[in-house]
C-alpha cells in the first residue's frame, strides 16, 4: 500500500492536518514540526499527488512544452532556457516531441491539456485547427517560440526566419555569388526552414542570380547527412558556386566533404549554415551561419507563463516579441 497522510502523521507524532499543512506548505508550523514531517514522509517513500491537488485546487505546477524534435542542439537549448525558469518559481516542465509532425503534435497537445497544466510552451506558429481550438478552450497561458512570422494564439517570442533568409541571401549575393544549391532535412517539414529558403530563393531571383539545385534530406539534419548531400550536390551536372544549408549541423557536414575532397573553401564552394551553435568553434575552419536567441526564447516564454497566476477564461490579445538574429560572417563565403 502507498504511504498517506496518515501514515506520515503516525510517524511523526503530529496530527494528519498538520501534515497537510507542511507537504502543501501552507499554514504556520515551526521549524522542528516541519523537519519531522518531511523526516517522515522521506523515510515512507511517500510521493504528494500532485495531480489530485491541481483538481482540487485548479492549479498545478506543471507548464506543457510540444518541441519539434530532440536531435538538434537547438531545442534542447530552448528547454535550458525554459527549465532555468520555470524552476526558480516551483514550477516543472513535461514536454512531448512532435518529430515535425502537426498530427502528433495535436495528439500531445490534447494529452498535455488533459493534466491541466498551468501553460504550455508550442513551438512555431503552425498548428491544426485543433490544436488551436484545444488551446483556446483550456484557458491555459500559451506561448508559442521560434518564429515571429505569422499569427500567434497569444505570445510569440522569436525571430523572423522570413528576414533570417533574406539576410543571408543578401550576405551570399555581395560576395559575388550567382549560382545557388539548397540542402535541407525532414523532407521539407520544417515549416520554419521553408521559410528561411523561401525567402533566400527570392532574394536571389530578385538579384538575377539562381538556384540550380536543391537536396531534401528525408530524415533528421546531421553532419553526416550534410556530408553525403553536399557530395551528390557537387558530383551533379547543376553543380553550384555557393550552398545554402538549413542549419549548421548540415553546413558543418558539408565543410568535412569540402576538406576530405579538397575542395577549396570558398574560392570552389561557398557555404552558409543557420543557428550559431557551439560547436562550430570545433571546426578547422568557421562557417558564416545566423546566430539565433534560442536560451532567451526559452526563458522569455518561462517567464511569460509564470506570469498567469490562475489559468484564465480568455487569453491576451496576440503579440509578438522579436528577439532578433545576428548575421556571422565566417571563412566559408
Amino acid at each position: 500500500m502507498r504511504p498517506t497522510m496518515g501514515d506520515i502523521a503516525v510517524e511523526a507524532g503530529v496530527s494528519q492536518m498538520t501534515v497537510s499543512r507542511v507537504i502543501r506548505g501552507t499554514g504556520q508550523t515551526s521549524v522542528e514540526v516541519r523537519e519531522r514531517v518531511h523526516d517522515a514522509a522521506r523515510k515512507l517513500g511517500y510521493v504528494q499527488n500532485r495531480l489530485a491537488t491541481a483538481l482540487r485546487d485548479e492549479s498545478s505546477t506543471l507548464v506543457a512544452v510540444v518541441l519539434p524534435t530532440l536531435r538538434n542542439r537547438v531545442f534542447s537549448e530552448v528547454l535550458d532556457g525554459i527549465n532555468e525558469v520555470l524552476s526558480t518559481g516551483g514550477y516543472r516542465p513535461v514536454f512531448g516531441v512532435t518529430e515535425y509532425s502537426q498530427e502528433r503534435e495535436e495528439e500531445l497537445v490534447l494529452d498535455l491539456l488533459s493534466w491541466r497544466p498551468r501553460g504550455i510552451i508550442l513551438s512555431g506558429l503552425e498548428h491544426s485547427d485543433a490544436t488551436r481550438a484545444a488551446v483556446l478552450a483550456s484557458g491555459v497561458q500559451v506561448v508559442e517560440v521560434m518564429d515571429t512570422d505569422g499569427d500567434p494564439i497569444s505570445a510569440a517570442f522569436g525571430l523572423s526566419q522570413t528576414q533570417a533568409g533574406r539576410t543571408t541571401a543578401s550576405h551570399m549575393i555581395s560576395k559575388g555569388y550567382r549560382r545557388f544549391g539548397y540542402i535541407g532535412s525532414r523532407d521539407g517539414k520544417d515549416l520554419r526552414a521553408e521559410k528561411r529558403f523561401a525567402a533566400f530563393r527570392d532574394v536571389v531571383r530578385e538579384s538575377g542570380a539562381q538556384i540550380v539545385n536543391e537536396i531534401l534530406v528525408e530524415g533528421p539534419s546531421s553532419m553526416v547527412a550534410g556530408r553525403r548531400s553536399t557530395a551528390q550536390m557537387v558530383a551533379s551536372a547543376d553543380r553550384p558556386d555557393a550552398i545554402y544549408f538549413s542549419n549548421d549541423d548540415l553546413a558543418a557536414g558539408g565543410i568535412m566533404h569540402c576538406l576530405s575532397e579538397g575542395i577549396e573553401i570558398p574560392s570552389e564552394l561557398a557555404l552558409a549554415g543557420f543557428n550559431g551553435l557551439s560547436f562550430l568553434e570545433a571546426l578547422p575552419i568557421r562557417l558564416t551561419t545566423v546566430e539565433t536567441p534560442r536560451l532567451e526564447m526559452g526563458r522569455r516564454a518561462a517567464a511569460h507563463v509564470m506570469q498567469a497566476s490562475e489559468p484564465s477564461e480568455s487569453l491576451p490579445s496576440p503579440s509578438v516579441i522579436d528577439l532578433g538574429f545576428r548575421l556571422i560572417p565566417g571563412e566559408t563565403c
